[in-house]
């Protein structure tokens, strides 16, 4: 129980650090709007410096791919139009629980615009139970929770992949997911476990590109910062950003490093009027290079209520009409979802697993293993006492 009194003494501290910290996000911000300005000039010659010095760049740097003082408003969707979007959540393995299980839940939403057709509201449960399941990833040194949430991350994929190739509409169609396209957590996983997760997913995009539906990833309150290390190039004070042999081993303290933690959506709030999108960028990420030809780029919306960054995949982002039209597309979602996409929340709401659904589950679970004949079917002691007091 959280003792108010003994944490109100705690916040004049916390109110006079935050006080000092918005002066100085401020001065870091009006030096980002000032090396910006710079980089409008110089952006050519940055990227030449960029590709040139690539494997001697320690940090993650994204490549803009039009002039950096791009604001372009996002044009109007069509009336008729669908929006299909895929979410997840899980029960995770408690060995206090009545069986060593967990489920996977992907919320499924197709929303159909000006075509007087019934919407799809629904989600895909899944239990693993066998050992193959629940101990694979041990091997590799990864624990189970954590495999279940990369597994999901395919699920939502594979499962958004169907229901984009079956909508079986003739009107314009976006297919929507929560979060990065860019799968950072690839990276520490061994190349075993890797092929388990990135090929489902690679193979359902490869899908929806043939079907010619465009995919798109949205964050909201995104804290990527590579759009602000590429004015790094900029403020490095080297004859060439080779930081291996100029910064070797200074990952905190180096020259360059005068905007941090200043993210890329603070920035480009300060450049985008409400309906506009910034310069489009081609992210320079490690393990993209193992994503074949659906390299990720990205973008920032000014989506009213606040900056969102757009990630597609590289043969959407190459359709300039595909590409606009899905901008269009995800704005009236939010638009509708009052800032934030209705179908990403929509699917949200399908997936998420409440206290109830998890009671039912076990309790499902049960009286199938009392039937199956097995005794003593509960619960531990310390799950039962957890869920009640008698203080």
């Amino acid at each position: 129980m959280l003792d108010l009194n003994k944490l109100a003494r705690q916040m004049q501290g916390l109110s006079q650090h935050l006080t000092l910290e918005a002066v100085a996000s401020r001065q870091r911000l009006e030096l980002a709007q000032q090396y910006l300005k710079q980089a409008y000039d110089s952006q050519q010659d940055l990227i030449e410096r960029q590709e040139k010095w690539r494997d001697r760049i320690i940090f993650a740097n994204a490549t803009p791919t039009e002039p950096l003082e791009t604001c372009i408003d996002i044009p109007v969707p069509p009336k008729i139009h669908t929006v299909i979007a895929t979410d997840g959540s899980q029960i995770a393995p408690n060995h206090h629980e009545i069986a060593y299980c967990y489920l996977l839940n992907i919320g499924r939403v197709v929303l159909h615009y000006g075509q007087n057709r019934q919407p799809l509201l629904d989600s895909l449960p899944e239990v693993f139970y066998r050992p193959e399941d629940l101990y694979m990833s041990r091997q590799w040194g990864i624990k189970t929770e954590e495999w279940m949430g990369y597994r999901r991350t395919a699920s939502e994929t594979t499962v958004l992949a169907e229901l984009a190739c079956a909508a079986k509409t003739e009107a314009p169609t976006l297919a929507m997911v929560d979060g990065s396209l860019i799968y950072w957590f690839l990276e520490q996983l061994p190349i075993d476990a890797r092929d388990r997760i990135l090929p489902p997913i690679l193979e359902a995009w490869q899908q929806m590109r043939d079907a010619q539906i465009p995919l798109m990833g949205y964050l909201s309150a995104s804290r990527n910062i590579e759009g602000m290390n590429f004015l790094r190039l900029l403020a490095c004070t080297h004859p060439v950003p080779d930081c291996q042999s100029y910064c070797p081993n200074q990952l905190e303290k180096v020259p360059c490093k005068v905007f941090e933690p200043l993210r890329d959506t603070a920035l480009w709030v300060t450049q985008l009027k409400p309906g506009q999108r910034g310069p489009l960028w081609r992210s320079n990420n490690r393990i993209l290079e193992l994503y074949g030809d659906q390299i990720i780029y990205f973008c920032y919306v000014h989506v009213g209520a606040e900056i969102a960054r757009i990630e597609v995949p590289a043969w959407v982002a190459e359709d300039t009409t595909m590409f606009d039209q899905a901008l269009g597309l995800m704005l009236a979602q939010v638009q509708k979802g009052y800032g934030y996409p209705v179908a990403i929340a929509e699917a949200h709401n399908q997936a998420v697993v409440r206290g109830g659904d998890k009671a039912r589950f076990f309790a499902l679970l049960e009286r199938q293993m009392i039937k199956a004949g097995l005794r003593n079917v509960g619960t531990s002691y310390k799950e039962a006492r957890k869920r009640g007091s008698i203080a």
